[in-house]
């Protein structure tokens, strides 16, 4: 029984155009005949003709000459592929000391990137400045302009509702309260998607990282301070104001005390280990940095090997938290430490299973650095994808 209103032509058509175009951006780089779309999409031969003219019109699609094997014979089929460069989409990272900026094309393809460090102490429109100026370097090393970008992803070290907004701005939190959306907004005519910056590396991750086909994960950025992005069911878990990965919990964890992140216990603790044996990788404990101790563990210094096994062991603790409470697949280990943090996978590994019921497995990024960029982009790429027919193309009336 039919318990609302009929749906009216401009609907169908939607509808009609939404199936279409969702096929061919599920192709890639390949083509589809007029034929292949029939049977994806199960509308009428003239239907699918008269979508995909539309969408050449639109800008989305082009119609490709068919390529002949043989003599030919009778006409030869309509070929439609979708473009993926009808425009560019932006994603961005704004950490607590640089911004980075990664352009690509409507399938995701990296074309060009830039990063920009934050002057000391910057606030307020000094860092909207670095980040727009950064931006304005990525679309340049794209060979590309500000008009083609239709969304940017934003990622922030900091909770994000479901309305894009910072939700609690205080503390280390309230530096990137800076209305980053609406400046940007206003000075390019950008839309702006704000998100967390460990739900980003998250997304990063089961699109083209480590968590690719896992349906259920945790994605650890462990620099200076943890951070989770939760994948539950395939689906980005954000909680009712966007607080679902923080782990300011962990205070309350016996043997973890805090979300310290791997950068800064190495740091911290390679210093007391300086000063406690006289030196550490020949450094004094003033000049140790989390980088000379990961490097003088893997040249075999016995204090790094100590702070090392500190860190596996805090880090086992943290994984096993997350491990008992979401029951995650998997953690991957993320940030700009994600490669040095492969030096502790034995011994979380080792670790675990006397910690919980439920272990997960434990993998390092190969993302590095550029995860929150690139899972900025992936954003960008939803929200285009969703509101294509609704957009106008750069050059299209």
């Amino acid at each position: 029984m039919r318990t609302g209103p009929a749906a009216g032509p401009h609907i169908v058509r939607l509808a009609n155009a939404d199936a279409v175009l969702r096929r061919l951006r599920g192709a890639g780089a390949s083509a589809l005949t007029a034929t292949e779309l029939v049977a994806a999409t199960g509308l009428t031969r003239a239907t699918v003709i008269a979508v995909c003219e539309d969408l050449v019109q639109r800008g989305w699609a082009a119609e490709l000459e068919p390529e002949r094997s043989g003599p030919a014979r009778g006409r030869p089929p309509r070929t439609f592929a979708f473009r993926s460069d009808a425009g560019v989409v932006i994603g961005l990272d704004m950490g607590a000391h640089k911004a980075t900026a990664l352009v690509a094309d409507l399938h995701g393809t990296a074309l060009g990137s830039a990063t920009g460090a934050f002057p000391e102490g910057a606030r307020g429109e000094a860092r909207i400045d670095v980040v727009s100026t950064t931006a304005a370097a990525a679309l340049a090393a794209a060979g590309t302009g500000p008009d083609r970008v239709l969304a940017v992803g934003a990622g922030l070290p900091a909770p994000v509702d479901r309305e894009g907004r910072i939700a609690t701005p205080r503390g280390f939190w309230e530096q990137f309260d800076v209305g980053l959306a609406a400046r940007l907004r206003e000075r390019h005519g950008w839309d702006v998607l704000l998100e967390n910056d460990a739900n980003l590396a998250a997304l990063a991750e089961h699109w083209r990282g480590a968590a690719r086909g896992v349906d259920d994960a945790a994605v650890l950025l462990a620099g200076e301070r943890l951070g989770a992005g939760l994948i539950e069911s395939g689906r980005l878990l954000r909680g009712r104001s966007g607080g679902a990965g923080e782990l300011a919990f962990l205070n309350l964890v016996d043997g973890v005390a805090g979300p310290h992140g791997i950068a800064q216990l190495a740091r911290e603790w390679g210093a007391e280990e300086a000063a406690a044996s006289g030196g550490l990788g020949g450094l004094a404990a003033s000049d140790v940095t989390a980088e000379a101790v990961f490097a003088a563990a893997h040249d075999g210094d016995p204090a790094a090997a100590r702070v090392l096994a500190r860190l596996a062991g805090r880090m086992a603790r943290v994984v096993a938290v997350l491990s008992t409470l979401l029951n995650p697949e998997l953690v991957v280990l993320g940030g700009a430490v994600a490669g040095a943090s492969a030096a502790l996978l034995p011994g979380i590994r080792a670790e675990l299973p006397s910690l919980t019921d439920t272990p997960a497995q434990v993998q390092v990024s190969e993302l590095g650095g550029d995860a929150v960029a690139l899972g900025a982009v992936r954003r960008a790429l939803d929200h285009v994808n969703e509101h294509a027919l609704e957009l106008v193309l750069p050059g299209r009336p």
